[in-house]
């Protein structure tokens, strides 16, 4: 899995990030200055969006990509604090599923 957190993000990196998203928001997108980016398999994402949403007050989105190896993105949108307690939440639980250990 990859992971990265892009602090205050351009104009252009935002544009990039929001004609990639698969479908309107439910949730708005607003009150955010960092992006937290993730990519994996899809059983991952999926526990890592369930994870970030719950840590902290954080909006996950599905990012569209061409991706041979069938990986998915996630752009995790919010502050600067809980973009990187999300993060941190998702590394600690995705290594600790892996490793069998029950949460």
């Amino acid at each position: 899995m990859e992971y990265r957190i892009i602090k205050s993000p351009s104009k252009g990196t935002l544009d990039i990030l929001f004609r990639r998203k698969g479908s309107p928001s439910t949730t708005p997108i607003a009150n955010y200055d960092a992006v937290g980016l993730v990519q994996g398999r899809l059983i991952d994402m999926v526990f890592a969006s369930d994870i970030a949403e719950k840590a902290a007050g954080v909006v996950v989105e599905d990012i569209k990509g061409h991706c041979p190896q069938n990986l998915i993105m996630l752009a995790i949108f919010g502050d600067t604090a809980s973009v990187e307690a999300a993060m941190a939440e998702i590394k600690y639980k995705l290594r600790a599923a892996k490793e069998g250990e029950t949460l």
